[in-house]
Order: C-alpha cells, then sequence, then structure tokens
C-alpha cells in the first residue's frame, strides 16, 4: 500500500511551481492503493483532495490541512479501436501509443501537458478539438463508497471545459480509468498533424516558465455586447463555437505584461500567468482579479477561469 507522507511541498507537483505543504500526501498507482487510501483518510482527516499533473491547479501558499492524494495509475490496453487508460497516463505518452498503433482522432493534443485524467475532468480541448470526442467511457471511484461507478460519454455531462466531475462530482469522485474510441489511421498522418500542433504550442506558448496553461475559457460572443463585437468580430474563432479567444481581449486592453510580484501575463500569450521566479498564490490571485476587472470594464464581459483552486 502506498505510504502516506506528512507536509509534502504542493509546488513540486505544480506545473507553476506554487504551493505550500499538504498536511497529508500520498502517490497512488492502482485502483486498489487509491480505494485504500480512501478508506486510510476517514481516520486520518475529512479534507481530501484528488489531484493528477497539477497542470491546471492554482495550490496555496499556505499548503492544504487535509490529504491530497495524486492519481498516477498508468497502464494503456488496446481492443480493436477501443483504448483502456490510466488516469495518471500522460497525454504525450497516449499520443506515442497512439501513433504506434495508427489510432486517429487525438492529434489536436500534440504537445498537451499533464495527464489523462485531468484532461477528462476539464474536457481540455484546443484546435477544435476536445476530449470528449473520444471519449467511450469513463470509470471513477467514488470517495465515500469506495465504489466503481462507469459512465457513458452522455453521462459524463461534458461541457465546455467542464464535465460532471468538475461540477457535480467535484471531491465526490476520483477518475481512475477512461476508454478511448478512436479511428484507424495513417500513421504518418497522424504524426504530422500531431507535430504541427506541437510546433504551435511552442510557437505561442511560453514554455520556458512554469504555468498553468489557459487561466481563462474564451468568451462565446453571444456574451459580449452588440457595440462590442463591431471591434471584435474579426477575431471570432470556432473553439469549437464561436467565441473571442481571451488571449486576444487582454491584449488589446493593455494587459500584455501587466505584473504582480513574479506573477506576471505573459507578452509571449496572453491567457497566460508565467511565474518569473518565487511568485506566490496570493500574487496570481490578484493578478487574475486585475485582469477581470479590466476585461469587464473595456468589453463589458465576465471572464470565467479555466483553471481551478485548491482551498
Amino acid at each position: 500500500m502506498s505510504k502516506i507522507q506528512k507536509d509534502i511541498p504542493l509546488k513540486l507537483y505544480s506545473n507553476l511551481k506554487i504551493g505550500g505543504p499538504a498536511k497529508f500526501f500520498v502517490l497512488v498507482k492502482t485502483i486498489k492503493e487509491l480505494t485504500d487510501v480512501l478508506i486510510e483518510s476517514k481516520g486520518l482527516t475529512p479534507n481530501v483532495f484528488v489531484i493528477g499533473g497539477g497542470t491546471n491547479i492554482l495550490f496555496p501558499d499556505i499548503g492544504f490541512n487535509g490529504l491530497v492524494i495524486k492519481v498516477d495509475i498508468q497502464g494503456i490496453e488496446k481492443r480493436g479501436n477501443f483504448v483502456k487508460v490510466g488516469a495518471g497516463v500522460e497525454m504525450l505518452k497516449l499520443l506515442e501509443f497512439c501513433v504506434a498503433n495508427g489510432l486517429s482522432g487525438l492529434e489536436w493534443a500534440g504537445g498537451l501537458p499533464g495527464g489523462v485524467g485531468g484532461a477528462v475532468r476539464g474536457n481540455a480541448g484546443a484546435y477544435t478539438g476536445e476530449m470528449k470526442d473520444s471519449i467511450f467511457e469513463v470509470e471513477s471511484i467514488d470517495m465515500a463508497t469506495y465504489q466503481v461507478r462507469k459512465r457513458s460519454n452522455a453521462e459524463c455531462k461534458f461541457g465546455y471545459r467542464n464535465s460532471i466531475f468538475k461540477q457535480k462530482l467535484e471531491r465526490k469522485e476520483a477518475i481512475a480509468q477512461v476508454t478511448f474510441k478512436l479511428n484507424r489511421g495513417d500513421k504518418d498522418q497522424i504524426i504530422e498533424a500531431i507535430e504541427d500542433k506541437i510546433s504551435k504550442r511552442k510557437l505561442r506558448h511560453p514554455l520556458d516558465y512554469p504555468n498553468l496553461g489557459s487561466i481563462f475559457q474564451n468568451t462565446p460572443i453571444e456574451n459580449f455586447p452588440k457595440s462590442k463585437m463591431n471591434e471584435l468580430a474579426q477575431y471570432i474563432k470556432n473553439d469549437p463555437f464561436p467565441v473571442i479567444p481571451t488571449a486576444k481581449i487582454n491584449f488589446l486592453a493593455g494587459l500584455s505584461g501587466k505584473r504582480v510580484g513574479d506573477a506576471q501575463l505573459s507578452e509571449k500569450h496572453t491567457n497566460f500567468i508565467i511565474n518569473l521566479g518565487n511568485a506566490k498564490a496570493e500574487e496570481v490571485k490578484q493578478l487574475i482579479l486585475i485582469i477581470k476587472s479590466k476585461i469587464k470594464e473595456v468589453y463589458e464581459v465576465e471572464l470565467k477561469e479555466e483553471i481551478s483552486y485548491l482551498n
């Protein structure tokens, strides 16, 4: 059984390299280890939080007075065009498997950081693709009863950067395994498509600095007042429905390079907040509030965070 550790700095498990100590911390590699830890935690603390790759969550400076469980369940199993994947498998590793087996459907995720579980929870997407497009079934562990739950694509209630696991079942169930339904494809074409997305990310994203990816969701065009759309119509893109990219309105509002302490809105991609060296979670939060306030003032819309917070 996995050993529960004490006072582990969460910044070690954050892509942003921010976060104080978790009172208790454990890494689990199997479904049995996950259920065993959940059972053990009942006598330890009522506060339990499950994480994946740490690529889309802001940990607090003061840490977490409870148990953080990092799910690192591995394994990839292929049956025809169906592929069952452990929640801890990195997206890069899954894409390598797809290439080796000539399976198409996830090329849009080339260069996407983090693991499968987190990508499913937030219905990650880019370049008109989303996780939900290829998901057949999701298996999760009920954190109260320790039972395995299986849900079809429809039952996962996927939405724009959202799912039932991010809303109704937050802190109630932990994603353990995901089954994808993919398509047969030409290996060379799959490689070309993946490499194209990787190149675009390297070109556009500030990958030289710790970051959490896109801080805000893009905003649907219907959320903007008509008076503002005259200016913004030229920037409409499908994601997968018509939106105005947050990076664009942040740039137009003069927010590029805005900084609070060592937290900075990247000049390379103005929907990324980067850690210049010793940023604090509170600085990131202050910067987020400044950005939201400015966009509300200029464009009369409320930006919605794509990242999550551990509170």
